[in-house]
């Protein structure tokens, strides 16, 4: 089957390729993401994340990405061979998606600091 000039075994084979990249544990390539974790207490179990660490480890993760793509993009546009037109694409949709989810929390963050302030006391 053809859908739109790329076949659909091509499509299947992109597709189980990004969720195998997907479920890479951290460490292991890819954009692993820094662990926010503190520990308060060395003999406590439990652990606590804070907020604004949890925050600026995406962002800087969203940032890495967008970097990333960028740096793929100038590698295939001045003709490095290691570079190819699918790696380039994929990392630019990546990036596309880490970046839209960002902005929607951002929307979300700023409602809910709006509702917040419009609370009588």
């Amino acid at each position: 089957m053809n859908a739109g000039g790329i076949d659909a075994q091509r499509i299947t084979s992109m597709l189980a390729q990004l969720r195998a990249a997907a479920q890479k544990p951290e460490g292991l390539g890819g954009n692993a993401i820094a662990n926010p974790v503190q520990k308060t207490n060395a003999a406590s179990p439990t652990s606590q994340v804070s907020f604004s660490d949890a925050l600026k480890a995406s962002l800087d993760q969203v940032n890495n990405m967008q970097l990333e793509s960028d740096k793929l993009g100038k590698d295939f546009a001045m003709g490095n061979d290691n570079v190819s037109l699918s790696d380039v694409m994929i990392s630019g949709q990546k990036a596309n998606i880490a970046f839209q989810a960002t902005v929607q929390v951002r929307n979300k963050l700023v409602t809910a600091y709006q509702d917040m302030m419009n609370m009588q006391v």
